[in-house]
């Protein structure tokens, strides 16, 4: 297998290839969990998988629960699937909490304290009680606790990790949060066993082909664990080299896979740019690695034929989406050509004109 293989695996088994979803928590469901800290594109890399999909469709599953945005796996917000939150935060939390310690001994969070500010947040959201974060800002100073901005983020996410709170529906442009057992109903506890099973199996069938690295990294999970839940699931998956490293996919019915989208506007932070400790598979000179490192000033990435080859930023205006794109390299006619196509996409999604500002 070569790289043009792998690039062309991996844009189908994520959904960018012929966007085979229905709806957003099917796509959430087959991916596992989609990287949302950027909520405006994380709805952007799920438009892109669910067929003639809208912003406002997916903003409507997230207002009502079918999918959630929670700290699960690395510290970082994830869209997840109501059904898979319990046993994936009972399975990764852990690990999260532990890569937190030090930071919350820094900022003078211990367990007394979380005890203390997890009954508040409780007593709070009860009763289907949505409240924003400065709302428990509030009600966590009114009981003593400093809340500056770096306690108040680890607090709340304690609560998240802790399986107790998860998202609640947008008020607004504001972002609730709602007791994950009035959001979620209550689910049968997996074995760990299971757990990492399903874990690497939701894994390699939505990223693969990908290296063990690749699924520790995604998960957070430790290296050994991540061959454990390889192992475990050896009958459903098959081995396959590039550059002498091992890949790992799903073994599929022989099915025709699709040609390529040609080009793709994605978030830097979209599954099938962030899932993977090595992305030299789509960009050789680790421009993703640089864009991740400017955070939110370059968060976006223009892929032609499956690699990473520029950069886009958009601008919303009252009545219309400014596109400003910034390839690495002079396009020839046909490039600009898809890419167009790719800005007209976006902006049908978005439900607004969109005007390319590079032209």
């Amino acid at each position: 297998m070569d790289a043009k293989e792998i690039r062309k695996l991996r844009l189908y088994n994520s959904g960018l290839s012929n966007s085979p979803f229905k709806t957003a928590s099917d796509a959430v469901s087959h991916l596992g969990a989609v990287q949302a800290q950027d909520f405006s594109a994380a709805k952007w890399s799920l438009g892109l998988r669910i067929k003639n999909s809208t912003d406002g469709c997916i903003e409507k599953a997230f207002n009502e629960g079918k999918i959630l945005r929670t700290h699960v796996m690395r510290p970082t917000w994830h869209f997840i699937a109501p059904e898979n939150i319990r046993w994936m935060l009972e399975l990764t939390a852990p690990r999260v909490k532990t890569t937190l310690t030090s930071y919350n001994r820094k900022l003078k969070l211990d367990d007394d304290l979380f005890l203390k500010s997890n009954a508040a947040i409780a007593r709070a959201l009860q009763d289907h009680t949505y409240l924003t974060r400065q709302e428990l800002k509030k009600i966590l100073k009114d009981i003593g606790i400093n809340t500056d901005v770096q306690r108040l983020a680890h607090i709340i996410m304690q609560a998240e990790l802790n399986g107790l709170i998860c998202s609640g529906p947008r008020r607004g442009k504001q972002f609730t949060y709602a007791l994950l057992e009035e959001r979620v109903k209550k689910a049968k506890n997996l074995s760990r066993k299971k757990a990492l099973a399903n874990l690497a199996t939701n894994y390699f069938k939505s990223h693969g082909p990908a290296q063990l690295k690749d699924f520790s990294w995604w998960s957070g999970i430790t290296v050994k664990d991540a061959k454990e839940a390889i192992d475990s699931i050896k009958q459903k998956i098959k081995q396959t080299t590039h550059d002498d490293k091992i890949y790992w996919l799903l073994n599929h019915k022989t099915v025709k896979i699709p040609t390529p989208p040609p080009a793709l506007l994605l978030s830097i932070y979209d599954e099938y740019a962030i899932a993977y400790k090595d992305r030299g598979d789509i960009s050789k000179s680790r421009d993703i690695e640089r864009m991740i490192s400017m955070g939110n000033a370059l968060t976006a990435a223009i892929i032609l034929d499956g690699k990473v080859a520029g950069t886009w930023k958009k601008s919303l205006k009252k009545n219309k989406v400014e596109i400003r794109i910034n390839p690495f390299r002079k396009l020839n006619a046909e490039e600009q050509k898809v890419i167009e196509t790719e800005i007209d996409r976006y902006g049908k999604f978005l439900g607004i004109p969109a005007v390319n500002l590079s032209l």
